[in-house]
């Protein structure tokens, strides 16, 4: 079995910190907390596991924020002991070769995408009855077991050939979604969970900072959720607005001069003062921070209408020094968005793996034009060089193992 893992150790992720801007090439050397490894398949840990044979998997941020120690060890997360060893890949969609004997959900050939695996354990995985509040409302992405670290933990991910997991850490995927689609069934999750956190109503003016893979399928979201909501999209580099007006942005911003351009967009009242970038009152409906770094998160509470809200759906993993006093004064509402769980939607009560499937199938959603590069797996370091220079025009980088065509 090929993977690559991240240690949780201290001193290696302090040296790659210190070094990366100097050094780039840190990350894969051996004073980094990375390791690319072969190793023999491991068995199957439990009777309710199974081995899955991985075929494509994308290249997340989170992936490379770990890969590249940008996670800060005194975020509130990290006071929790959880994994002290990191697959990664979870953007990845492949095939059950082996289930244990008490496996229900799946059999041999099925096609699975990761659904929580990468989170961290859950009363599910961790087979603990009765479970938490969150765990019997199918919501184990908020486990309050999440650290017990009762039973064993799956060995593999996305960026290698095979996996093992707990068959509650996987979903099952369609034989009419493609491969394409399959590996995006997580991010777009993320996507829409986010704007069903706070869905925009009719004629609400919404704004998506960042056009990144999450900012660009959040306009995806947004559209498929109220389609007489007015987009604006911030973006960056030349593609990301090409991107942006193809999946039907009604606007995009610059971030050169955001503060007169959010102004100008929603009619709002642009207030500058001296050593402060400036307020805005009568801005946006509803904002889903897509980067979200101190800058763009105080900005976005400064965008926002009175009583409008602002979602954290991307986050940095730093302690961030934010000015909350909008929250206050504008009763602004913060909503966090974390991956995906169960959706209330048109007077059902659905997965968001589910409802974004069906959405696939419908048209409603769509990958094209999103995958922007693929490399084979043992092209890793040239896949993730790519991903993170946005001026290749990387969209979404992609990494293809067993198999084929598409």
């Amino acid at each position: 079995m090929r993977a690559i893992y991240v240690e949780k150790n201290l001193p290696r992720m302090l040296a790659v910190k210190l070094l990366r801007g100097l050094w780039p090439g840190v990350v894969w050397s051996p004073l980094s907390p990375a390791h690319i490894v072969e190793v023999a398949e491991p068995p199957l840990p439990g009777d309710r596991w199974v081995r899955v044979r991985t075929e494509q998997c994308g290249i997340c941020a989170s992936d490379l924020s770990l890969l590249q120690v940008k996670v800060d060890p005194s975020i509130a997360p990290a006071a929790l002991p959880g994994n002290t060893r990191f697959y990664l890949g979870h953007e990845v969609i492949g095939e059950v070769v082996e289930a244990g004997r008490a496996v229900t959900r799946f059999n041999v050939g099925d096609r699975v995408v990761m659904e929580s695996r990468f989170l961290g354990p859950n009363c599910r995985t961790q087979e603990i009855v009765p479970p938490c509040r969150f765990c019997a409302d199918g919501q184990e992405r908020l486990c309050e077991n999440a650290s017990l670290a009762q039973g064993p933990s799956g060995a593999g991910g996305g960026w290698g050939d095979s996996y093992t997991a707990h068959e509650a850490e996987l979903w099952p995927i369609p034989q009419d979604i493609g491969v394409d689609q399959a590996s995006m069934v997580e991010p777009m999750g993320v996507a829409l969970h986010g704007v069903l956190r706070r869905p925009p109503e009719p004629g609400q003016q919404v704004l998506i900072v960042g056009a990144g893979i999450i900012g660009l399928l959040s306009l995806q979201a947004v559209k498929a959720v109220e389609p007489a909501a007015e987009v604006s999209v911030m973006a960056r580099y030349p593609h990301q607005v090409e991107a942006a007006q193809r999946l039907g942005a009604d606007r995009i911003l610059s971030d050169a001069d955001s503060y007169q351009a959010v102004a100008e967009a929603t009619g709002g009242k642009l207030y500058r003062a001296p050593m402060n970038r400036g307020m805005i009152l009568g801005g946006y409906d509803v904002i889903y921070d897509c980067v979200g770094s101190a800058q763009t998160v105080g900005d976005s509470l400064r965008w926002a209408r009175a009583r409008g809200a602002v979602v954290l759906v991307g986050i940095d993993l730093g302690v961030l020094k934010v000015d909350l006093n909008p929250v206050w004064y504008q009763e602004v509402d913060l909503i966090g968005s974390y991956a995906s769980g169960i959706e209330h939607w048109r007077g059902r009560t659905i997965h968001t793996f589910d409802l974004v499937i069906e959405m696939l199938q419908e048209g409603v959603l769509t990958t094209q034009g999103l995958i922007t590069h693929r490399f084979p797996l043992s092209d890793v370091k040239q896949a993730v060089s790519t991903a993170l220079d946005k001026r290749t025009g990387a969209i979404k980088v992609t990494l293809e193992t067993n198999r084929g065509g598409r």
